[in-house]
């Protein structure tokens, strides 16, 4: 294998083989990776992903980068003659700068640790994920990340400020910028943002900082129909400065998710139930204002009941229903990732449920999802699925996605398991433009083949 030999002259140890190759490099979290690579590199730093790049482009040698594998669209799953860039070693913090208010931190960085970072200087990192201890910032980006703070601060593309990538040549295109305004040309950065490492390997990048706040304020609201989860987003937009999280389970759902957690937070599960958060600025009566709105909206029957969270633990509480880490005991569990226009999301969910209990009657069926930023999660479970029936059930669910203009992937990306329902989304013309833009960056198709656009 003369790409191996040239690989391990160049980076050594960094260049794993045969039974050096640890499992974790087969699949994603979605479980659907069925390979190992040819080879696994480490690199330690930024040279050594340029170098790496350089031998594979000049070899026309496959190249599958990985982060901390918790993707759900099979993005970072290898081919047996590929060879993986894991990033795991690229990973610190490298500077916090209290006057940008900014942090630069290595691709291989896990969210969590970055998370901790600012909170120790002072700063709120907005991005937040469910997976945030394994997931790593450059896969955040690479995705495009979303996640439960979208509300209050955006998905992951809008706490981006710098950006340092690979390019699959082996060019090191650096613009580590920390200034809000920046309106020089081409923003180049949106390239890679959600590319899924297709056009390039991510490193390293600035991202914006907030003022951490001075705690939160929770409450778990019942509510009766769709269209009352709707006002009352509406209404806490309007009334609450500072909502940072604002989440609805269907009743299915949070009865499953209840049971399993050994919670009863209500009477009866309610037909929806929403997390409703606000971030405290440490000014006096945010409290009470908190509790005045609830009371008001209880009053006028918006909604049927509601518990605020008296300590961390109840909030707490409330949060692990919501993340539904039970669920995946269900058999086969797979979680279908899209996104709507807010007001149609209730009509959504009841024609699809139907036409999945249609189809597979026996099959578990819920839905969940952030609302406030139009994403909906649908998790579908059924014993002894087979890959015919997966994508049975991908076809009607993203069929029924083109009906209503929405998206397909609201934040786990196209990777491959999305790949071929892309076109449910985008339109022949926005296709054409995106693989014109792969050929200029990846003119070998070295970066990730067969990921996103095939």
């Amino acid at each position: 294998m003369p790409v191996i030999d040239e690989l391990t002259r160049s980076l050594g140890d960094a260049v794993l083989t045969g039974s050096r190759i640890a499992e974790r490099h087969r699949s994603d979290a979605s479980l659907t990776g069925r390979h190992l690579p040819k080879a696994v590199i480490r690199p330690r730093d930024v040279a050594e992903v340029a170098a790496a790049l350089k031998i594979c482009n000049d070899h026309r040698q496959s190249v599958v980068p990985q982060g901390g594998m918790t993707g759900l669209a099979g993005g970072a799953n290898p081919g047996v003659r590929d060879i993986v860039i894991s990033l795991e070693r690229l990973s610190g913090i490298e500077e916090i700068d209290a006057a940008a208010g900014t942090i630069t931190v290595l691709a291989g960085t896990p969210l969590e640790v970055a998370q901790r970072a600012a909170e120790d200087a002072g700063y709120l990192l907005p991005i937040d994920l469910g997976a945030r201890g394994s997931c790593q910032v450059g896969g955040n980006l690479a995705t495009n990340a979303g996640g439960i703070r979208v509300i209050g601060h955006g998905v992951a593309r809008d706490n981006l400020l710098g950006l340092e990538v690979v390019l699959a040549d082996g060019t090191v295109l650096s613009s580590l910028n920390k200034m809000v305004k920046n309106n020089t040309g081409y923003d180049l950065r949106q390239f890679f943002i959600g590319s899924e490492g297709t056009l390039g390997i991510i490193t390293r990048a600035v991202l914006r900082l907030r003022p951490l706040p001075a705690g939160r304020l929770t409450a778990l609201c019942a509510l009766d129909a769709y269209p009352g989860v709707v006002d009352l987003l509406k209404r806490a937009q309007k009334a609450l400065s500072g909502v940072s999280a604002f989440e609805a389970m269907w009743e299915s759902y949070f009865r499953f998710n209840c049971e399993a957690e050994g919670q009863h937070f209500f009477e009866t599960p309610p037909a929806f139930a929403v997390i409703l958060e606000q971030d405290i600025r440490g000014h006096d009566g945010e409290g009470e204002e908190f509790e005045a709105f609830l009371g008001q909206a209880l009053q006028d029957g918006l909604i049927a009941d509601a518990l605020i969270a008296q300590s961390e633990k109840e909030s707490r509480a409330f949060w692990r229903v919501r993340e539904g880490h039970a669920m995946d005991r269900l058999p086969s569990l797979v979680n279908l990732d899209i996104s709507l226009p807010i007001g149609e999301i209730g009509r959504f969910a009841d024609e699809c449920g139907e036409a999945l209990s249609a189809r597979v009657p026996i099959a578990h069926v819920s839905f969940f999802g952030h609302v406030g930023d139009s994403n909906l999660h649908i998790a579908f479970s059924l014993p002894g699925t087979n890959d015919e029936t997966l994508h049975e059930v991908d076809a009607i669910v993203y069929t029924l996605v083109g009906r209503y203009r929405g998206s397909i992937s609201a934040e786990h990306g196209i990777g491959v398991l999305k790949r071929d329902f892309l076109d449910r989304s985008r339109s022949p013309a926005e296709l054409e433009v995106m693989r014109r833009i792969k050929k200029a960056l990846d003119p070998n198709g070295i970066l990730n083949p067969g990921k996103v656009l095939g």
